[in-house]
């Protein structure tokens, strides 16, 4: 027989344990235990109804079947099988069986959870000759089984769906926050003392409105599992055995006159978002919460003229997108800081709390926390941060550099501008010289029938930055800052480039990219930066390639050599071609494209080999005349050179240093390069070709070289129009004829030139 009095377990996100136990409290329950991931209490049946029914926090209530040990597998059998489980289910239900192991003697959850099935299933065979089925989708009911190296506990899951789901979200945006986690932000935030005041609630970046709907329900005393009671969502214990539907009708009852009652009396309870779309998923969900009286959602921008919904000062709770790929974070930056200065600008008295993982995001705020609380968006460590607004408490910037110059237009309604409203003389020239540049090259890009190529690069030198076009993408690499400058007036002038670029580059947001371009050490330019591939395909010259726009430093396709790729095209016909220090192989493919008899691609980097076979093979380009070598290139010229080795076309583009620990000896190309080249010449053809490239500054080329060669610098002829102001390589024919150096003239999209 079932007892009346029963250990149950309600589980919850880490950190939030505290409030999951203080709801118990308030629902009349006292005996209570504070566990790691959750809390234990005792109680009848009722209570675990009012807690699923209750709980804005808890993930899952359980009730507790049996705590036993175990030194076996069998062991396990032995003690699930002595359970009378005709108590809780028929064999004419479907269950499921989740299993956590953690230094257990039963270690593989799989093979834990199966031992469980046999153990249940046996006993209703050989009490009914019929058996259970297994419903991972939708089963009637839920066992949980919890394996640690001290005790073994077994639960009936009294939840179904576990408790965030409510039953209100019927869409939401890219990154919706848990209903319960919004619920543990709210309390954190001490929402309670504010509606207990009759104060305002706004969330400026509502998504698709999950915070707003809880702080409603919270103030109005709504049960959070009461619309899940109504749309046919049912609860775990609905299908139990020992459900008692006269008791929980009457909890019903009484959280229905509760939710009467509660509406009456609430604050004003708004939210927004600069989403559109959005915008109407957040209206659609409130409305399925049976709350669109109560909520006001409108479209608003945070970064520009955000106005509180009422003249009170209230309460601010919001979930600001946050990421960790290195473009993200930086245009994050950003936001972040625009929403700063809207707070301090016309939210002076309110309190403010923001969740976010990155630590750089929150200081973009301008503001100092005066209080922190850790908590956990899904498997994200994240920190909500708490702030009194004080207007009288300058942004944490520099003004050094403000001039008084009125706020001045630069486009469709986006302005640049400081955070006191006036304009830099430096910041209008920025503009101004981006808007220039792109009126020209944007002709020119057009005719040539170009879609990649820069079209800024620290022209105005406040603002360095180097600013190239991917079609609608558009990549924004930030010099790093010297020592020197004032880190905030760096960050202002970042700013001010992210204000104006989607406008200026008629792109949107979405697709504008920054990054910080340091000095690397070794071979840490070409280190991935970001755990997520994010890969777009662009066309050059009736060619693909495939760019990566977030996970590192450069994308994989370096735009200063268009014309270095198609002068290889024009000579590669019918000829053996050489690509050593390869990269993502473009050049090989503009080789293939060009007619090569035979291509061969040396890289060190797995990743950038893997990446220029990618790029192979989109062009349509396969076959053993092509091959690639993953290897150091000084130590494969010299296992070539060996082999006598030859080839009528060579492209090499060093890195300006390398220490790879791949490599035996570090590379540097202004102590390197002539050793490097005389190893090409030794692999040249007699009628061959070398096309040598480096970015390296300063550089000067060994005067020995032209001993025993032929050479021409050929870097007017390799530089593009879009990179005439600023070239970044230099680049040189060399051969063993003389007649070779004589080379096809190039257009300025690169195509042959008659004549």
């Amino acid at each position: 027989m079932l007892k009346s009095d029963h250990q149950f377990f309600a589980t919850c996100s880490k950190g939030v344990e505290d409030l999951v136990q203080k709801e118990l409290e308030s629902l009349g329950i006292e005996r209570i235990k504070i566990r790691t991931g959750g809390v234990a209490f005792s109680g009848c049946v009722e209570d675990a109804y009012r807690a699923c029914l209750w709980s804005r926090v808890a993930s899952r209530i359980l009730l507790q079947l049996k705590a036993f040990e175990i030194s076996s597998d069998d062991d396990l059998y032995t003690e699930v099988i002595s359970i009378d489980w005709s108590e809780h289910f028929s064999q004419d239900q479907t269950l499921l069986i989740d299993c956590f192991s953690s230094h257990s003697v039963v270690s593989n959850s799989h093979y834990a959870s199966l031992r469980v099935k046999d153990a249940i299933v046996d006993q209703f065979v050989q009490n009914t000759t019929h058996r259970p089925s297994i419903d991972r989708d939708d089963p009637d009911i839920r066992i949980n089984l919890y394996l640690s190296d001290r005790e073994c506990l077994l639960y009936l899951d009294l939840s179904g769906d576990a408790l965030h789901k409510r039953g209100y979200r019927q869409s939401a945006g890219s990154a919706p926050i848990r209903e319960t986690l919004a619920a543990s932000m709210l309390y954190r935030a001490k929402w309670p003392d504010f509606y207990g005041q009759g104060l305002p609630f706004y969330d400026p970046m509502c998504g698709s409105g999950t915070i707003i709907i809880e702080a409603v329900m919270m103030a109005a005393n709504i049960a959070p599992g009461l619309l899940r009671s109504r749309d046919g969502r049912r609860f775990g214990f609905y299908r139990w055995k020992g459900f008692d539907s006269k008791k929980w009708d009457d909890i019903l009852e009484d959280a229905e006159e509760k939710k009467r009652t509660g509406v009456r009396s609430l604050p004003v309870i708004s939210g927004s978002d600069n989403d559109e779309k959005l915008v109407g998923i957040a209206r659609n969900n409130i409305k399925v919460a049976g709350l669109p009286s109560f909520i006001k959602i409108s479209l608003q921008d945070v970064t520009h003229d955000l106005i509180p919904p009422v003249t009170e000062k209230g309460l601010i709770v919001t979930n600001p997108p946050y990421g960790k790929r290195i473009g993200q974070v930086q245009l994050l930056r950003t936001l972040y800081h625009r929403f700063g200065v809207q707070l301090k600008t016309h939210f002076n008295g309110w309190t403010a709390v923001i969740i976010t993982t990155e630590q750089d995001l929150a200081r973009s705020l301008g503001m100092r926390a005066f209080r922190k609380n850790m908590l956990f968006n899904g498997a994200l460590k994240s920190v909500l941060y708490q702030y009194k607004i004080d207007s009288n408490i300058k942004t944490l910037q520099s003004e050094n550099d403000l001039q008084g110059e009125p706020d001045i237009s630069i486009g469709a309604g986006k302005n640049i501008a400081t955070d006191t409203g006036r304009v830099s003389e430096h910041a209008l020239m920025f503009s101004n010289r981006l808007k220039k540049n792109y009126k020209h090259l944007k002709k020119w890009a057009r005719k040539n029938n170009i879609s990649c190529y820069r079209v800024y690069d620290a022209d105005i030198p406040q603002y360095s930055v180097a600013i190239d076009i991917y079609g609608r993408w558009v990549h924004v690499q930030e010099y790093q800052a010297p020592k020197t400058v004032d880190k905030n007036r760096a960050f202002q002038r970042i700013n001010d480039v992210i204000d104006v670029v989607a406008d200026i580059l008629e792109t949107k947001q979405e697709y504008i990219v920054l990054k910080v371009r340091k000095k690397q050490e070794g071979s840490a330019q070409y280190q991935k930066q970001d755990g997520k591939d994010h890969k777009i395909t662009v066309t050059e010259n009736g060619l693909k390639f495939i760019v990566n726009m977030y996970d590192y430093i450069d994308t994989g396709l370096f735009l200063d050599h268009r014309i270095t790729r198609q002068l290889i095209r024009s000579l590669s016909r019918n000829r053996s071609f050489l690509n050593l220090f390869a990269y993502t192989g473009s050049a090989s493919v503009y080789a293939a494209a060009g007619g090569a008899r035979s291509t061969t691609t040396v890289d060190m980097s797995n990743t950038y080999l893997n990446w220029a076979k990618e790029n192979f093979s989109i062009n349509g380009y396969s076959g053993d005349n092509h091959q690639f070598f993953r290897e150091d290139c000084l130590k494969w010229m010299a296992q070539a050179i060996s082999e006598n080795k030859k080839y009528q076309l060579i492209f090499i583009d060093p890195p300006t240093f390398s220490n790879s620990k791949k490599m035996d000896t570090s590379l540097d190309i202004g102590r390197d390069h002539a050793a490097l080249l005389d190893g090409c010449l030794a692999l040249l053809a007699d009628d061959g070709q070398i096309i040598f490239s480096t970015n390296a500054r300063r550089f000067k080329l060994d005067s020995t070289i032209g001993e025993d060669c032929y050479i021409k610098e050929i870097t007017t002829i390799t530089t593009a129009e879009d990179f005439r102001r600023k070239p970044l390589h230099r680049s040189w024919c060399m051969s063993k004829q003389e007649s070779s150096l004589v080379l096809p003239k190039l257009s300025q999209d690169g195509s042959d030139h008659p004549g």
